[in-house]
């Protein structure tokens, strides 16, 4: 009963992961370089499919436990349990601090084409105003812990001399050919576990 329902659902996800992926690199063949980044569904798929896959992984033996009634033993919940704690430990850091980088860039366009030397930064639609004079320095935290699921999100702060700060997030971007680009600032280099802003 459980595999006649389950076998459908999967083989619909996988064929619809097919279908976006081909389409998705169809249009990228013929479509000509952005200089613009937003929130993008893509982008947060990139960064949230591992986690997803772990947390997923630990939700799908709740149900089965569950489903089994009184026949299913301590140990079994016991085991059903530790195993659901061990990914939410390993998919939790990557899937909390990616709802923190989407509340904080989710309104945010990042305008960057360093061949034309322009860098520009929109707020919920309206230019956040600042030249590079203007840049009292730069934070670059990036993660120490490269082989977790959270090793991706990494964030620049961009603190200008009025004393505003703009946090750019690993949700828009790859930060690191801005932060190349921002290297004549002040900068300070950091490293983390967990970048949390």
């Amino acid at each position: 009963m459980k595999s006649s329902f389950l076998r459908p659902l999967l083989e619909v996800a996988v064929m619809l992961l097919v279908v976006l992926g081909a389409a998705r690199w169809l249009t990228g063949l013929f479509a000509k370089r952005t200089h613009t980044y937003q929130v993008s569904a893509a982008r947060q798929l990139r960064l949230l499919f591992w986690p997803l896959l772990a947390l997923g992984a630990g939700l799908s033996v709740l149900p089965a436990v569950a489903l089994s009634g009184p026949e299913a033993s301590q140990f079994e919940w016991a085991l059903t349990i530790g195993f659901l704690l061990f990914t939410l430990a390993l998919s939790g850091p990557a899937l909390l601090l990616h709802l923190r980088y989407l509340t904080l860039n989710h309104d945010t366009t990042l305008v960057f084409q360093p061949t034309e030397n322009r860098l520009e930064v929109y707020d919920a639609g309206q230019r956040v105003a600042f030249a590079r004079r203007d840049l009292a320095g730069v934070e670059s935290v990036t993660c120490s812990a490269r082989r977790t699921f959270w090793g991706k999100y990494n964030y620049l702060c961009l603190h200008l001399v009025d004393g505003r700060s703009i946090v750019l997030t690993s949700l828009l971007t790859d930060l690191k050919p801005l932060a190349v680009f921002l290297r004549n600032a002040p900068t300070e280099r950091r490293t983390r576990a967990w970048c949390w802003v």
